[in-house]
Order: C-alpha cells, then structure tokens, then sequence
C-alpha cells in the first residue's frame, strides 16, 4: 500500500497538554500532534502530513523554513514538547485552496502529489548507491511497511488471527530476485535494480550468502531483508562487518509470500538469518497507544534501543485495509526522539 503523505482527515479527539497553556494534543488517525490551542474542534476536517514528509516552503509553510536553509523542504521528526510527543503536522483545509472540490475534500483523499510532498529519504553512502541497471522488477513488490497510526483500522482486522513479532531492524533493505524470463537476477535497492559492481554493499550480500546456489535450487523467488552493518545508518547494533536479515520471501510463479514456518525452514536450509522473531501469540489488543507502548520495549542484542516491531499473521494474508499483505509496523517512539526521527 502507498503510503499517503498528506491526506484530508478529521480530528478524532483532542486533550489538553498538562502546565501548558497555548497548546494541546489532536488525535489523527493513530498520530498525536501537538496543534494551537482553539485552532481545531472535534470532528474537524485537517491537511494531515505524516512524518518523514519533505514539506515544500510555500506561503502556508513559511513557518516551517529552516532559516540557514531558506526555501528548502523541510522535513517532518518526531517532536516533543511539554513532554508530549507530537508527530506530523495537523494544518487547516484551507490550504488547499482550489486544488481539490468539494466532491474531493473528504477524509481520506490524498493530497501528497498535489502540495508537492514528497517522502525523506536518508543520504546515501555510495557503497549503497551503485549504478542503476533498471527499474525495479515489475514481478515484486517494494518494501515499505505501513505505520499502524496511519491505518489503525488494522487493530480490528488482526484480531483473533495468531500473529508473530519480529523485529525491526535499522539498516537498509535490499532485494534479491530470479525471474526466468528477465536474467540476469535482480540485486535490488529500494527502488531500484542495480548493475554488478566491485564493493557494492547489495551485490557484496549476494555473494556473502551465496545467492546464486539458492536460486538455482529454489527456482523463481525473491528474498527481501535488511542489510545492518558498519557504514550503514550509523550501525547502532554494533554489528561487525554487514549482514543480511531476511523478512520476506517471495514465491513469484505462484505469486505468494511464505508465512513464518515457511520461511523459517527456507532460511535455516540455505544458512539465511531471518530477522529476530521476538514472540508468537493470538493478537488480542484493542489500541494504537496500547502496541506503542509495547514497542518501547524493543532493544537490540547489543542492548541499543530498538526502532521498534512489524507484526504479521503467521500464515500469510491478504489485508482488506492494505489491499496487500496483512503487515503493520509499530515504531519506538523513544527511538524516534533519541535519535531525532
């Protein structure tokens, strides 16, 4: 599912902020953000621009402009003030001016494209980059997890089904893919499949995991994970060297993803480490606060902070909510402000 950046949405609820007297706490989907006291009411309708957005500096955004950088985009983090958290930003629908009709201005209608937002995306060091060969393999889906705030209809859709939790790791996700009639394979950045180059950080795991003597046995697959490591997101599990975890494997002739067990006897077969699964258990919980709450837990082996869970069915399945594969991450909020998110 593409993620919408920005989105028309209605203020749920809003609490007021303990000793503070100019602001207060606006519920938005899942998010909590810190708006102007008396600026919104319950059941309003709001531009809602997710974290991570690179916000254009227009007239409405003037605000926002980082003075040493002026006219730049600004991004979006995790902010907190009078000890609340706030994520994103919640800004009147007037913004929108006539870029959307009244039969468009309903919660839920995207609005990314037309503000001219885009998604932030982390510099690049070039043992990551390499030379592009060609767009990403049609055949496979990207990797992007969803938050649960900005779908948190997800609680109800979960419910009863046996689920795991891995964890999230902090790295860089690559993609390896055998599709027949498209050789060679595909070695895969985010967005892009990348030629073969001496010290590329994708091709060096292909070759570190022996890649090629999984595809030739296991036919047309493709195996998605996150590459940790020295040189990558300032290694903050202290990993020597760089790995590869595997968190999706991806059957491309019979168009289906292999659920925990699955996959499970797949990685232990071609000596692949899948990431962390850190409980298996009937998910049973009813509210956004509740799962982030739980992700403040998440700690890597060497005892850093971790970037929090994603949770999955264990038997995969397809998400009404998602229109795609039943999958949600829950992020640590004490991640995200400790390292500025």
């Amino acid at each position: 599912m593409e993620r919408k950046l920005a989105s028309i949405q209605k203020i749920k609820d809003i609490q007021p902020i303990p000793d503070a007297d100019n602001i207060e706490v606006a519920t938005v989907l899942g998010w909590r953000c810190v708006i102007k006291k008396g600026e919104f009411e319950v059941g309003d309708l709001c531009v809602y621009f997710e974290i991570d957005s690179l916000i254009p500096i227009t007239s409405w955004s003037i605000f926002l402009e980082d003075k040493d950088k002026p006219g730049q985009p600004v991004r979006l983090r995790t902010r907190k003030l009078r000890k609340q958290i706030s994520q994103g930003l919640v800004a009147h629908i007037n913004i929108l001016g006539d870029c959307v009709t009244d039969e468009n201005k309903v919660e839920g209608f995207d609005v990314t494209e037309l503000l001219g937002v885009e998604k932030y995306e982390a510099p690049i060091p070039a043992s990551l980059s390499g030379r592009i060969r060609g767009a990403f393999p049609a055949l496979v889906y990207k990797t992007d997890e969803i938050r649960l705030q900005s779908e948190p209809e997800l609680i109800q859709e979960f419910q009863g089904k046996q689920v795991y939790w891995s964890v999230k790791m902090d790295g860089t996700s690559g993609t390896f893919a055998h599709i027949m009639n498209d050789l060679p394979v595909h070695v895969c950045s985010r967005n892009f499949s990348l030629l073969m180059e001496e010290g590329n950080t994708y091709w060096k795991m292909y070759d570190q995991y022996k890649m090629n003597d999984v595809f030739r046995d296991a036919g047309e697959i493709a195996i998605q994970g996150e590459i940790c490591g020295e040189g990558i997101q300032k290694n903050r599990m202290g990993i020597k060297g760089q790995q590869l975890f595997i968190f999706n494997i991806f059957d491309i002739r019979a168009h289906h993803y292999f659920g925990l067990s699955e996959m499970q006897d797949f990685c232990s077969t071609y000596k692949l480490q899948m990431v962390p699964v850190e409980k298996v258990e009937v998910f049973n919980y009813q509210t956004v606060d509740e799962l982030v709450e739980l992700a403040t837990q998440c700690k890597y082996p060497n005892g850093a902070l971790g970037e929090g869970y994603v949770i999955r069915p264990v038997i995969n399945e397809y998400s009404p909510v998602l229109n795609s594969m039943a999958s949600f991450k829950v992020i640590n909020n004490k991640y995200l402000a400790k390292h500025e998110e």
